[in-house]
């Protein structure tokens, strides 16, 4: 298991990628040396009343300078605070956490939506062998650029302003796209037909969750879902997305 890291970060950069989307670059001290893809960051505002760390996902990871990105959105009041920190800000980050995708020397198919884009990123960096890349916007782009430097990248967006008019299975379908392997990373109702599609195909699919969490390190059971085995830790038929995942096989987890 990864070993985690309590650290005080410091803000290379950060810059505004899309509209509410954000990029921040990470100084740690020992998370970037053992961070993977898939694994996530709890990250601990600087207002007081808001006790609980926010959990968010590594794009990448710069061993050599020993960084690490994360890309996020605005969605509440704690990610409206990380967006407007600046360079030289510090942050109070725990991580690496949570298991990350396997890398497997296979025909790979990373299917990311929305905000389950970034946690692809490092994976396809990582990855040795032929790969195709489908990303999913609702409208306006961001780290296409980066994901065309790592392969093939195709493109789906909901009011067709880009790349194929609809979803992600859409644009694989249009494309006349496969492979051994899927992974993927968006919200549910994408997960469910990515998960439906690779049974169909008879093709090994690995998908990251989105789910909302507490304590980010499995205590708290706030994050569970429902899983096909039964839970050592709990008893029941379930798995802490923060700890067992959040990154799952799909058959192995119900969503």
């Amino acid at each position: 298991m990864t070993e985690r890291y309590k650290e005080q970060a410091v803000i290379i950069r950060q810059e505004e990628i899309s509209y509410g989307i954000f990029s921040m670059w990470l100084k740690t001290d020992k998370i970037a040396g053992q961070a993977g893809p898939g694994q996530f960051l709890s990250i601990y505002c600087h207002e007081g009343s808001r006790l609980l760390p926010r959990p968010i996902s590594i794009c990448e990871v710069d061993r050599e300078d020993r960084a690490v990105r994360i890309v996020y959105r605005v969605a509440g009041k704690g990610t409206e605070e990380l967006s407007g920190m600046r360079t030289g800000g510090s942050l109070e980050i725990v991580g690496p956490l949570g298991n990350g995708f396997p890398l497997k020397e296979k025909k790979a198919l990373l299917i990311g939506g929305g905000i389950g884009i970034p946690p692809l990123l490092q994976l396809a960096g990582e990855l040795k062998c032929e790969k195709q890349m489908v990303l999913g916007y609702r409208d306006s782009l961001f780290l296409q650029k980066e994901f065309k430097r790592q392969g093939n990248v195709y493109i789906a967006t909901e009011d067709g302003s880009y790349g194929t008019e609809g979803n992600v299975l859409d644009a694989i379908r249009e494309n006349g796209l496969d492979g051994e392997i899927i992974y993927a990373c968006g919200p549910t109702p994408m997960l469910r037909a990515v998960k439906a599609f690779a049974r169909e195909r008879k093709t090994e699919c690995w998908v990251s969750l989105e789910e909302r969490m507490a304590c980010g390190i499995g205590a708290c059971l706030a994050c569970v879902c429902k899983s096909k085995e039964r839970d050592s830790h709990t008893n029941v038929n379930n798995k802490r997305v923060c700890k067992e995942g959040p990154v799952f096989r799909a058959e192995e987890v119900e969503f």
